[in-house]
């Protein structure tokens, strides 16, 4: 299928092969028959991306109403609480819109498969929904019903369902990390060990930044804290991604996907600085914080969903890295049979 010629591994281009033979090897070029991709395209729209960014947001914003509830600020429980409700209906209607068939979500919920990341994330979001779910509704019941049995059960049961929310909101934040780094896909696999952390700290980021925009500033302290540490994580993780990054990399630095990524990182870095210099200052430090880390949020995780599509459309990023690790794995098996001590 591929054209073109590898060259061997120990030799040189122009030098001699084994005892003294000389060849000339041109450096490989991979190409495909008629310059057709080796991988099919995903067939994921940018709503794939919405709804990445939308469960970043729920998750990270129902942590800040768990940590809210406990400390006794009312404002801002109430706005992550909504939020994050808001931001899951927002995540599912995106998520079921590109399935085209809203019936194949409830098919998951039929069986449990430890070894499918989409089957065990389909089970991490349902059980995140009914808490985060019930602990928004327990926020929107109106003043005059409070005195009601269903709402005083509500109420009593709003604190416990919103920690359980809070409990599986790093899974919510991170299944879909492992989702897509479980494909073929080069721009997704090649990250595998590093994008679970970038999307969970972009997840803290966007719901510290959320809290931040809509309480009150004498109520945000934990959003602020939250926020801080999740856009230093994201950026950190993000930076070691793109350094481990071999020729996949390239997809990550260069074309639109480069640009998402440099206004991505840009925006986050902005967030973080105004969120410990400003931040407590003020409505209008902290509503352009919160502004800036929740659209540096959402440029991650499209500049993710679109590396990972521009991937496909070139095969030396399918081709290369293969025969890097079959190399590797050869050159080492080559050693182990040299080594007396083996075997």
């Amino acid at each position: 299928m591929f054209q073109g010629i590898r060259r061997r591994r120990g030799g040189r281009r122009g030098g001699r092969r084994g005892g003294g033979e000389p060849t000339v090897v041109p450096e490989a070029e991979f190409r495909s028959y008629y310059g057709r991709p080796v991988l099919k395209a995903p067939v994921w729209e940018w709503k794939i991306a919405a709804y990445l960014f939308c469960g970043g947001l729920a998750a990270g914003s129902s942590v800040v109403a768990a940590g809210a509830d406990l400390t006794g600020r009312p404002a801002l429980r109430r706005s992550s609480r909504l939020g994050s409700l808001g931001a899951l209906l927002a995540g599912l209607y995106f998520l079921v819109s590109d399935l085209g068939r809203p019936e194949r979500f409830h098919h998951m919920l039929r069986v449990l498969k430890p070894t499918s990341p989409m089957s065990v994330g389909t089970w991490i979001l349902s059980a995140f929904g009914a808490g985060a779910g019930a602990a928004a509704v327990d926020e929107l019941v109106p003043r005059r019903w409070r005195r009601t049995w269903p709402a005083r059960l509500l109420r009593r049961l709003a604190r416990p369902l919103g920690l359980s929310a809070a409990a599986t909101a790093p899974g919510v934040a991170s299944y879909t990390a492992v989702l897509l780094s479980h494909t073929a896909v080069p721009g997704w696999n090649e990250v595998r060990d590093e994008l679970p952390f970038v999307f969970v700290g972009s997840a803290a980021a966007s719901g510290g930044g959320f809290g931040m925009l809509c309480a009150p500033v004498a109520e945000a302290g934990p959003a602020r804290a939250f926020a801080a540490v999740g856009a230093a994580g994201e950026i950190v993780a993000s930076r070691v991604m793109e350094h481990r990054l071999g020729l996949v990399g390239e997809v990550y630095r260069e074309g639109h996907v480069g640009r998402l990524r440099r206004a991505s990182e840009a925006l986050t870095a902005a967030g973080l600085a105004g969120t410990l210099l400003v931040a407590h200052r003020g409505r209008v430090g902290a509503a352009a914080s919160g502004l800036a880390l929740l659209a540096g949020s959402a440029l991650q995780r499209f500049g993710v969903f679109e590396a990972g599509v521009a991937s496909t459309k070139d095969p030396k990023y399918v081709v290369v890295p293969q025969r890097e690790r079959l190399d590797a794995r050869a050159g080492g098996q080559s050693e182990r049979r040299a080594d007396p001590r083996s075997g």
